[in-house]
């Protein structure tokens, strides 16, 4: 890997923030037609800068073969630094954009699956109805994904599960409420257990429907029977949070679930908690550290710390 010192180059001095925007965008498209064509200028100018930039290091940031655009070492290098600048940049306008009574703004939001069904909807009523200039974009994802997209400044907030699956000094987290987990089931199918709760070693010999890999909830289930001794025995797997449920409503199998969730999707679904010391997760509120978020970003933490 070559770093930007390396070779005797500070972009903070001189590389100039439409050079980087060009650069992502070839870096992305991996046309230079392509790229123009996003970045609204003519292929020449574009081309230029990239030259330009490429002087400025003193070295190439692209391999240029006849249908073929590959990043060099430098550019390879380059890449999540420029994105990372464009991106506080992007921040930084909004938030000088924002007016004081905050009539308008945006606050991108990244949440797993799970809490945008369960925990968010009646959060972000409740800020809609304080707020409605502000635009709510919100991406849903997994916590590792989540983590992934906030340090590199593509969100200002996320609502991730904690412990986080790789921890980083670069993000705060601050931990907003413990979720039982239940079981959820088909009401025309057997009941799981035998009681009115449900033991993890009561799903052995039990069909599951599934999460799809890297979703929190899918770890945490397959780490559970494991500790009871015995492998869980998927009927389908692969889903999201609303396929999962829509496959135990037909029938398909049981699946291990957050209560709030169960509590507001549960229409036709027998819902069983889990016997002592059954099932939990944490949920946090996650953002870079180096960096505040926007001052709506802000609000909303405290609306959701506060609910």
């Amino acid at each position: 890997m070559i770093h930007l010192d390396s070779i005797g180059y500070d972009y903070r001095d001189c590389m100039q923030f439409q050079q980087l925007q060009y650069f992502v965008a070839v870096a992305e498209t991996r046309h230079f037609t392509r790229a123009a064509d996003l970045v609204h200028v003519a292929q020449p100018s574009l081309s230029q800068q990239i030259k330009a930039l490429e002087r400025e290091l003193g070295a190439d940031l692209f391999l240029r073969a006849r249908g073929n655009i590959t990043l060099t070492d430098a550019g390879e290098a380059l890449l999540p630094l420029a994105r990372r600048i464009l991106a506080d940049a992007d921040t930084a306008r909004h938030e000088v954009l924002e007016l004081v009574q905050l009539r308008s703004g945006r606050i991108r939001l990244g949440a797993t699956p799970s809490l945008c069904t369960g925990l968010l909807p009646d959060v972000l009523r409740a800020f809609h109805d304080r707020y409605p200039g502000i635009r709510l974009l919100i991406e849903e994802g997994g916590s590792h994904d989540l983590v992934r997209e906030l340090a590199r400044g593509a969100l200002d907030l996320a609502l991730v599960v904690l412990p986080l699956p790789t921890p980083s000094p670069a993000l705060t987290t601050v931990e907003l409420l413990r979720e039982d987990l239940v079981v959820v089931s088909s009401p025309e199918a057997p009941a799981p257990g035998r009681g009115r709760t449900v033991r993890i070693s009561d799903l052995e010999g039990e069909r599951l429907v599934m999460f799809r890999h890297g979703y929190d909830l899918r770890e945490l289930t397959v780490a559970a029977c494991r500790a009871e001794g015995f492998e869980p025995d998927f009927a389908v797997e692969g889903g999201e949070m609303d396929a999962v449920l829509g496959f135990v409503r037909a029938g398909l199998g049981v699946a291990v679930v957050p209560r709030m969730v169960a509590t507001k999707s549960g229409r036709g679904l027998r819902v069983t908690p889990l016997a002592r010391p059954g099932l939990h997760r944490t949920i946090a509120l996650a953002h870079r550290s180096d960096v505040a978020p926007p001052r709506a970003a802000r609000e909303l933490q405290r609306m959701l710390l506060e609910r």
